[in-house]
């Protein structure tokens, strides 16, 4: 019997077409993470004369999860969070580019649809899967001298032992590095991506509570039925120079005044299209901050300061934002 090995552990993940029906996996996840079974075990708990009790224990429901540990996001599979968390979305051509973009926009007057994923994992010894897997939350991050971390959790139906899908190789993607990040920050009344703020962003942090749930009814299973969308949640830290540009938004912070925030990252070149000539991944969100600005802090002797970000729809923008990715791959797999 096969004794399980780290070194031999894999995630691999497949975009299922009908929900809940099981796929193939098409690609591995550059990342670490492990299956964890929700089944819902209750023990009744009742007089029947014997000291211990009897040890009766019933099932009510059935539930999988895995977290996909911080990993170093790449242009060719963040996509597959963005997929199953915020909105299903086809790669479009950039005109006769090399590049495809891929829009999440955030939902507004009706809900986003996601789409699905069969997840496999395990070692050498077991190989187990997940079927109906979407995206309940996912962070991203990043800080100077690394590159944009990326975590998710996701759920699904159960987790069950299944057949290991065999050919997958590591896939040969590109890192997305906080140090080519630019930040613009526009008034609601502009547009985004109008205003640099140069030599200022430090660091960011954005929590994404995606809002899709499991619908739990009476439908003749222990699974859940299918998916409900509720409204997502965003927040977002930056953390700042203390300069010209923070202290501006510190005043903004203190005065209410909402702002149209971009974070834009480029990578390799791709053949120049219609709009663009690098891998690139775009977050734009709307909203306001939060509360004043923490109190200056220190890196390296060095004054910096955060400040809190509220991501939500402004009615003078008629928009909340978006997650866009610009890679050369015409489709996920």
């Amino acid at each position: 019997m096969a004794q399980g090995i780290k070194a031999l552990r894999y995630i691999q993940l497949g975009q299922e077409t009908t929900a809940g029906s099981e796929v193939d996996a098409t690609t591995l996840w550059c990342g670490v993470g492990a299956f964890e079974d929700r089944q819902g075990i209750e023990e009744v708990n009742a007089d029947v004369a014997i000291m211990s009790g009897d040890g009766t224990t019933y099932t009510a429901y059935e539930l999988g999860a895995i977290a996909f540990e911080p990993t170093p996001a790449t242009f060719e599979q963040i996509g597959y969070i963005f997929t199953a968390g915020i909105k299903n979305a086809d790669g479009v051509a950039d005109g006769s580019g090399s590049g495809y973009t891929y829009t999440y926009t955030l939902p507004t007057t009706a809900a986003n649809t996601v789409d699905t994923y069969t997840i496999e994992a395990g070692d050498n010894a077991q190989e187990e899967q997940m079927l109906y897997s979407f995206v309940e939350s996912f962070n991203l991050s990043g800080k100077s001298q690394e590159a944009v971390m990326v975590s998710a959790n996701w759920l699904g139906r159960d987790v069950a032992t299944g057949t290991k899908t065999g050919s997958q190789v590591p896939p040969d993607d590109e890192q997305i590095i906080f140090g080519k990040a630019v930040l613009y920050i526009d008034a609601v009344s502009g547009t985004f991506g109008t205003t640099t703020q140069s030599k200022s962003l430090l660091a960011f942090n954005i929590d994404v509570v995606t809002g899709v749930q499991p619908l739990w009814s009476a439908d003749g299973s222990l699974q859940f039925a299918g998916l409900k969308y509720t409204a997502p949640e965003i927040t977002m830290d930056l953390t700042f120079e203390h300069d010209t540009s923070s202290i501006a938004q510190k005043a903004a912070a203190v005065a209410e005044t909402p702002k149209l925030i971009r974070i834009k990252i480029e990578g390799s070149s791709l053949t120049t299209g219609d709009t663009y000539t690098y891998k690139t991944l775009i977050i734009d969100l709307a909203g306001h901050w939060s509360a004043p600005f923490d109190a200056l802090g220190e890196i390296n002797g060095n004054s910096v300061v955060t400040g809190h970000f509220k991501s939500h729809y402004d009615l003078t923008e008629t928009a909340w934002g978006q997650f866009l990715v610009v890679t050369d791959a015409s489709a996920l797999v």
